[in-house]
C-alpha cells in the first residue's frame, strides 16, 4: 500500500474510533442555526454525516477520475496499435520497394553485362575472323611459291685469283 492509502485509512479510523467514544455528545441536542432559521438537532450528527458525504463525493470523484484515465490508456493503446500497424505497414511497403528497385537494378546491370559480353563476343569473332583471313593468306602465299617452279640462278662470281682468300 502507498502512504496516501495508509494515511487515509488511518484518518478514517481515528473519525471512527472519535465517533464512537464520543457517541452522546454527538447526539446532544443543540440549537443549531442555518443562517435564515434556527432549529434544535444534534450538531455533531449533522457534521459527522456531512463529513460523510463529502467522503462520499470524494470516493466517487476518485472512481470517476481513475476509470477516465483507465479509458484513456485503453483509447491511447488502441490508437498506438492503430499506428504501429501503420507503421509496420508503411515499412513492409519500404521493404516492398526496395526489393522492386534492387531486382530493376539487378535486371539493369545484368542487361549491361550481357550487352558488354555481345560485343566482347562479337570483338572476338572478328578478331577470329581477321586471324583466319590472314592465316589462309600466308597459307596461299605459301601455296604459291611452292607451286612455282624452282629455277636456280647461278651466280656468276668473278675468277678467283690465288692472293685472295676466302
Amino acid at each position: 500500500m502507498n502512504i496516501r492509502l495508509q494515511l487515509i485509512i488511518l484518518l478514517v479510523l481515528a473519525i471512527g474510533g472519535l465517533s464512537f467514544l464520543n457517541w452522546e455528545a454527538l447526539t446532544a441536542v443543540t440549537t443549531v442555526s442555518f443562517g435564515f432559521t434556527e432549529t434544535q438537532a444534534p450538531l455533531g450528527l449533522i457534521l459527522l454525516s456531512l463529513m460523510t458525504i463529502l467522503g462520499v463525493f470524494f470516493l466517487a470523484y476518485i472512481l470517476w477520475l481513475k476509470g477516465t484515465v483507465i479509458l484513456d490508456y485503453h483509447r491511447h493503446t488502441k490508437e498506438l496499435k492503430h499506428q504501429r500497424e501503420l507503421a509496420d505497414k508503411a515499412e513492409a511497403s519500404r521493404f516492398t520497394e526496395l526489393r522492386e528497385f534492387l531486382i530493376q537494378q539487378h535486371k539493369e546491370s545484368q542487361e549491361v553485362l550481357l550487352n558488354k559480353i555481345d560485343d566482347l563476343e562479337e570483338h572476338l569473332y572478328s578478331r577470329v575472323d581477321d586471324s583466319d583471313n590472314t592465316t589462309a593468306a600466308f597459307l596461299g602465299q605459301i601455296e604459291d611459291q611452292l607451286r612455282q617452279p624452282v629455277i636456280p640462278q647461278l651466280e656468276v662470281r668473278p675468277s678467283a685469283s690465288k692472293n685472295d682468300t676466302w
